[in-house]
Formats: structure tokens, C-alpha cells, sequence
């Protein structure tokens, strides 16, 4: 190979090399920034771009895409002297690639102490208890104060987290009583009124357990008095058909003196049926009678019976 052909073979690669660093591809969600004789030129964004060799220069790709930094825990004083391990999380945007090259070094390094500046600031402003039970508003905080600060560095904070706050283990131990106490406390109030229901429902149950029998006892007082009612009625009328049906039969049998007089010394006994009757009297009419019938039995003539005296 002589010199012409080594001359032409080196114009060919430099050639070549001056078009690789001529052309350059910029994917998506990618942002270039083009320096030319050191200073910045112009960004490039996401497609096909020419560059002046050995005049422009390319620096690394800015990613535009939301990115999620994890900080490691940060010990924070609340406002009452309690030491508490946060650890917190991140999420932002490059939404300027010039500013993130030029305004900052490192802003992932630079998020990451500002976070937990601002985390010592908010935290130490509030109790233990509104830490525990304040992360939406810590987070609020934190994201406001973030994306103020990161705005000149080009970025844009979109959401910041609360992974974990840990208390000492002192703290915890105590939290861990006083919870117990309140679930005990929850579940002696929840048994008393489960009693007072009972109790509650117990006696209104015999409330109207009385009330039922008091008026089954009335409507079977009403049915028994109507009952006998109705018996004495019965009893009544059977006595009224009893006496209607002995009178009728009196009068269509036409009974004499005679069988008057006989009737009457048959009743005689009964006078004396009963166990306590040791004397009994004969009626005034007992004498009559018994001379109606010896006039009878003899033949005689009849004679009326005196009147009683």
C-alpha cells in the first residue's frame, strides 16, 4: 500500500466518523442538550438531529420520564423531645432538562437533603401524636415545600410518602398499653349494653308476658261467668218446663180430694228424710186429710177440710 492509497483510506474513516458524530437519535421520553464551544447551544428532543462535528457536542440524555427515589430513614425530633425514624419516598419529574444540567450537579443528591431538611422542619413543628396520625398532612407539606424548591433545579415533585415512622420502642410499648386499654375499655361498654339490651328486652318481654295473661284471665272470667250464665239460664228454663209440665198434667188428670189428700200423706216423709231433723211438726192440715180419706175407704159422705188456723 503506498502512500496515496493509506492517505485515501484515513480521509475515508475520518469521513466516517465525522457523519457518526454529525447524526444523533434521541429516543422517547429522552432529552438532549447540545453544547457548542462549550457553551450551551440548543435541546434536542425525541427523533432524528444533525450536529456540527468536532463543534457541537452531545451530554448524556436527560430522563424525562417520573422517576421514584426511596431515602433512607431520617432520625426527626418532634416538638415534644421524642425521637422518631421516618423514611420517606419520592416521586418527580425533570420537566426542564437545560435547568437540571446546569442549575444543579446531582439533583437526586440534592431531593434527597432537601427532603430531609424539610422532613426535620415539619416533623419538629408537631407532637408525636399529630405525626402518627397526620401523614396526609405531612405529606401535603412536604410536597409543597419540595416542589417550590426543585422548580429552579427543573424539576417537579409530584407526590411525596411517609413509608414508615417508628417511635422508640419505649413509645411503642406504651402506645401498645394504652391501646389495649382502649380495646378493653370498647369491650366492657359494648358488654354493658349488650346487658341493658337484654335486661331491656327481659322485662319487656314479661311485661307483655303479664299483659297476655291478664287477658286471658279476664276473657276466661268473661267466658266462665257467661258460662254459668248461660248454665243457670238452662237451669231455669228446664225448672219453668219442669213446673209447666207437672202443672199441665195436674190439670188434665183433674185430680179429686181423695188423691190430694193421698199425694199429701206421701210427701209426709220427706219432712223427716234429713239426718238433723229430730222432731218435725205435722201441719194443721195433716187432720183433714186423713179424714177425707177414712170417708172414702167407708163409704161416707165426704167432708170439705176445715181451714188452717
Amino acid at each position: 500500500m503506498n502512500a496515496g492509497q493509506l492517505g485515501a483510506l484515513v480521509l475515508a474513516i475520518v469521513v466516517v466518523v465525522t457523519l457518526l458524530r454529525s447524526v444523533r437519535i434521541i429516543p422517547q421520553a429522552r432529552m438532549g442538550i447540545v453544547q457548542r464551544v462549550g457553551r450551551y447551544s440548543r435541546t434536542l428532543d425525541a427523533g432524528i438531529h444533525v450536529l456540527i462535528p468536532y463543534v457541537d457536542k452531545l451530554l448524556p440524555l436527560v430522563d424525562m420520564r417520573e422517576q421514584v427515589v426511596s431515602f433512607d430513614p431520617q432520625s426527626v425530633i418532634t416538638s415534644d423531645n421524642v425521637g422518631v425514624s421516618v423514611d420517606s419516598v419520592i416521586y418527580f419529574q425533570v420537566n426542564d432538562a437545560r435547568a437540571s444540567l446546569y442549575e444543579i450537579a446531582d439533583y437526586v443528591t440534592g431531593a434527597e437533603q432537601l427532603t430531609a431538611t424539610t422532613l426535620r422542619n415539619v416533623i419538629g413543628g408537631m407532637s408525636l401524636e399529630e405525626v402518627l396520625t397526620s401523614r396526609d398532612e405531612i405529606n401535603g407539606q412536604l410536597r409543597g415545600v419540595l416542589d417550590e424548591a426543585t422548580n429552579k433545579w427543573g424539576l417537579r415533585v409530584n407526590r411525596v410518602e411517609l413509608k414508615t415512622i417508628d417511635p422508640p420502642g419505649t413509645i411503642k410499648e406504651a402506645m401498645e398499653k394504652q391501646m389495649r386499654a382502649e380495646r378493653d375499655k370498647r369491650a366492657a361498654i359494648l358488654t354493658a349494653e349488650g346487658d341493658k339490651q337484654s335486661a331491656i328486652l327481659s322485662a319487656e318481654g314479661e311485661r307483655q308476658a303479664a299483659i297476655l295473661r291478664a287477658q286471658g284471665d279476664q276473657q276466661s272470667a268473661v267466658l266462665s261467668a257467661e258460662g254459668n250464665r248461660q248454665s243457670e239460664i238452662l237451669i231455669a228454663e228446664g225448672k219453668a218446663k219442669a213446673i209447666e209440665t207437672v202443672f199441665a198434667a195436674i190439670h188434665r188428670g183433674q185430680p179429686d180430694d181423695k188423691l190430694l189428700a193421698y199425694q199429701y200423706i206421701q210427701t209426709l216423709p220427706l219432712l223427716a228424710a234429713g239426718e238433723g231433723n229430730k222432731t218435725w211438726i205435722i201441719p194443721a192440715e195433716l187432720t183433714a186429710a186423713l179424714k177425707s180419706i177414712s170417708g172414702a175407704l167407708s163409704g161416707g159422705p165426704k167432708e170439705p177440710p176445715a181451714a188452717s188456723g
